[in-house]
């Protein structure tokens, strides 16, 4: 494989990559009361220490009560939280590696089946946990502003702890995307509408917070999925148009780069072009965009919650489009949560010493 593509450096404000790899966030769940730990720190000092050019922490969640459905989740506000980031971000510098943390809000969720509980009812846009079934409460006009200042909060804590960027979670079915969906949000007011566009005026307005409170020259990305969880071939935008209609007041809040979701990069998004989901919202768009789903990978993420294995797979496909232009940075979950050295080994040419991927990784925190 020539991988050389994935290889050159990437500046955008605060960034300053030395190559085209991102580590995809990854929930881990490996922080008591929400505290990150040292072990925690050390995870992600060593993939820094592996080079890879941007780390993006799992999601940590903002100061609402009921941001989290498990209690091992980390946050992203209080003393405590902040100073165990403190310390990841420190250390993943000592380690000549870039980090941002990835600030979130599940939304209604289902009971973690560790039977833990957060101190109030969950908050979604009209009290859908799926699609007809109820389940926690339809927030208020108050909850809504009080939840978008949380959002600016945690994305100045993360400025002011020496982050690099901050990416903002509106994607696979958490809060902003039940905002953006209309089986989910089927509010009657400025939060709500018949259509995309009009769904997004809450991510919209956490955009400007986040932008109003780290600045114009700090990188903010924004995650985004067509897919939902509860159905895999949902498309929120189904043509190129409601997609551009959609993406651009995204942008033109402040977002400057779009981490476009989908479980296997190389499916095309719309009939007729072979561009994936990052290739279309760079069309679209022009702002810098991170493809992610399934890289070096043989089989995709949710299979390996069934007990599928991986192996590892050639990245032939994805040096193409990334050489053509369809996108700039390239998102790997599974593999780096694997091997720290993953990055390395393919620079280096290492083939064989890639590792496959399998359920019991997530036990660990390697």
């Amino acid at each position: 494989m020539n991988t050389d593509s994935l290889f050159q450096p990437f500046k955008l404000k605060t960034l300053n990559m030395k190559n085209r790899i991102v580590m995809a966030p990854m929930t881990r769940a490996f922080s008591p009361d929400g505290i990150p730990t040292p072990d925690v720190a050390e995870y992600y000092r060593k993939r820094a220490a592996g080079d890879v050019g941007l780390i993006l922490s799992e999601g940590t969640v903002i100061d609402r009560l009921s941001s989290s459905n498990d209690g091992n989740i980390p946050h992203f506000h209080g003393d405590q939280a902040l100073a165990g980031w403190d310390k990841v971000i420190r250390d993943v510098h000592g380690a000549h590696g870039q980090m941002g943390p990835q600030i979130w809000h599940m939304g209604i969720m289902a009971n973690h089946h560790s039977g833990w509980l957060p101190p109030a009812e969950f908050e979604g846009p009209s009290g859908f946990v799926n699609p007809g079934e109820k389940k926690g409460q339809a927030m208020t006009e108050k909850d809504i502003t009080d939840a978008i200042l949380a959002y600016g909060k945690a994305a100045a804590d993360a400025k002011r702890l020496g982050f690099d960027c901050v990416e903002i979670h509106g994607a696979h079915g958490y809060l902003i995307d039940q905002f953006f969906w209309d089986a989910l949000n089927q509010r009657t007011d400025q939060y709500g509408g018949a259509t995309l566009p009009e769904r997004s005026r809450f991510a919209i307005e956490v955009i400007k917070e986040v932008r109003r409170q780290v600045g114009e020259d700090f990188a903010v990305i924004i995650r985004l999925s067509q897919f939902k969880p509860q159905d895999y071939n949902y498309k929120l935008a189904a043509t190129a148009q409601e997609m551009e209609a959609w993406l651009n007041p995204l942008v033109d809040a402040g977002v400057d780069i779009l981490h476009c979701s989908q479980r296997r990069f190389w499916e095309p998004e719309f009939e007729g072009s072979d561009l994936n989901f990052a290739g279309w919202a760079k069309k679209l768009t022009g702002a810098a965009t991170i493809t992610v789903g399934s890289v070096g990978l043989t089989g995709e993420f949710m299979a390996a919650f069934r007990g599928e294995a991986s192996q590892p797979a050639s990245l032939d496909e994805l040096v193409k489009r990334m050489d053509r232009g369809d996108f700039d940075l390239v998102a790997v979950g599974r593999p780096l949560l694997a091997d720290p050295d993953w990055v390395k080994k393919v620079q280096q040419g290492q083939v064989d010493e890639l590792k496959g991927f399998s359920k019991e990784a997530l036990a660990t925190l390697v």
